[in-house]
């Protein structure tokens, strides 16, 4: 197993190089200049037709505008956000986490344009229901000549989800509950895998209902806890952020248990776990929202870029500040386990609170993945591979709960970058086609004519 380690991680630090997260925020950056700082300024906005997209409606789609972004958020807010933003602190130091909040920044605009070209370049599948994500809009927006990059990704994509979205989500729940209330990794990956399959084999709109209903109340559950954290460290907060915005330019010396990490460790770190968090520009989100009940791509965006601002600027600062906050992240602790140290120091009962959100994240999050594994699966294989892909990643969740961790997540941070790179390369070539349509409705709602119920506009 040492020599499989080794393998990925050297892999791991070629596809993680500087290429890699120059494409990203360069990508993510580009957009957000495309868009004239769009995402950011319309916020409020975004807010607001989510709230309106509560309803089915009569629009085009098998799910509503709203469980979209949950089923999308039930991928996204999961180990991430709780072992992820507390292993790239530990392992980059606080400055790791200011390079999250930039990706998250430029994330939201990548959110956006992914959204947008989802729904306006979305097929209905032969059993009624409609599918979409990159590999659709590499197919049916780009020539034909790029059809190879649409099956690159539905490839990355289909094992990728193995890894993000099935072993590290089952590994992180054993952990956390072995080391708080002593239960068995392989029980707890049995009985998870036994959850897991009873919602999974009822499709994306069960998994919507479910997420609908656990995401926004485990995100309320959690994201209260860690105010609570940081409203009893409240003096030291301002200490706090300094030391995250001069550790991000400056290395930081090895103290505690605490090894000591270049900038470059900050930026790698911050980047690659703040992608795994939020996901943008992976291309995974996107499948989620082209099944959203809408006519109109720009609204859907709009609501799509949520899901990265409630991510990381939300929920991850929430994590990571409370480590910070509580001193906790030079004791030489990782992951899950940090975060529980972190909470259980500041607040009564805080390690049972961390342990139950990242079991129900995780729970989440795998439904998410599934969902977004499946659709690679059906553009590669048809109809007909569905019920074996459903049966396999069950069977797979027991596997990551008794993995290694530092394996299980190098594996997904090497095929989270294989996975971006077809769909960031896809959203530079169709960014006409975003700034377009994005001037199309805003142009329309000045003029007091906002076509929600209208057809798609062309491109």
């Amino acid at each position: 197993m040492n020599w499989l380690t080794e393998l990925v991680a050297q892999l791991n630090g070629i596809v993680w190089g500087i290429p890699m997260l120059v494409l990203i925020l360069g990508v993510g950056l580009y957009l957000t200049l495309g868009l004239g700082f769009m995402p950011m300024r319309k916020l409020g906005l975004g807010f607001s037709l989510l709230w309106q997209g509560r309803s089915e409606g009569g629009d085009k789609g098998d799910i509503s505008a709203f469980n979209a972004l949950m089923t999308s958020l039930s991928a996204t807010i999961g180990t991430g956000n709780i072992a992820g933003v507390a292993t790239a602190v530990a392992m980059g130091g606080p400055g790791a986490l200011f390079w999250m909040w930039c990706t998250a920044l430029v994330g939201m605009a990548t959110k956006y344009a992914e959204a947008v070209l989802a729904v306006k370049y979305r097929e209905k599948g032969d059993n009624g229901e409609y599918v979409g994500g990159p590999m659709y809009y590499i197919k049916n927006g780009l020539s034909s000549k790029w059809g190879w990059l649409a099956t690159a990704f539905a490839l990355f994509g289909s094992i990728a989800g193995f890894g993000i979205g099935n072993g590290t989500q089952s590994n992180s729940v054993a952990q956390a509950l072995e080391a708080n209330f002593s239960i068995s990794p392989t029980l707890s990956g049995i009985v998870l895998m036994l959850l897991v399959g009873a919602v999974l084999m009822g499709g994306i709109k069960r998994i919507a209902v479910v997420a609908g209903r656990l995401v926004p109340l485990m995100a309320v559950f959690y994201v209260t806890a860690g105010l609570a954290v940081l409203a009893l460290n409240l003096p030291q907060v301002p200490a706090a952020i300094a030391l995250v915005i001069e550790s991000a330019f400056t290395p930081v010396a090895a103290q505690g248990g605490f090894a000591g990490a270049a900038v470059w460790m900050a930026i790698r770190f911050g980047v690659a776990r703040g992608v795994f968090s939020n996901e943008a520009g992976l291309g995974s989100a996107p499948i989620a929202h082209a099944s959203a009940k809408t006519n109109n791509p720009v609204r859907q965006g709009l609501i799509a870029m949520l899901g990265t601002f409630i991510d990381t600027i939300i929920v991850c600062s929430i994590t990571g500040l409370a480590i910070i906050l509580t001193g906790v992240w030079d004791s030489g602790t990782s992951g899950a386990a940090l975060t529980t140290m972190a909470f259980g120091q500041s607040i009564p009962y805080g390690n049972v609170i961390v342990s139950i959100s990242l079991v129900v994240f995780a729970f989440t999050t795998i439904l998410g993945w599934s969902v977004y594994c499946e659709r690679c699966v059906h553009y590669l294989l048809g109809e007909k591979a569905i019920k074996p892909f459903r049966l396999v990643f069950t069977l797979a969740v027991p596997v990551g709960a008794v993995a290694t961790l530092d394996f299980v997540w190098l594996l997904a941070d090497t095929l989270n970058a294989m996975m971006a790179i077809p769909n960031l390369i896809a959203l530079l070539l169709l960014s006409p086609v975003v700034f377009k349509l994005t001037r199309q409705y805003f142009s329309q709602k000045e003029a007091g004519v906002d076509k929600a119920n209208s057809t798609t506009p062309s491109a």
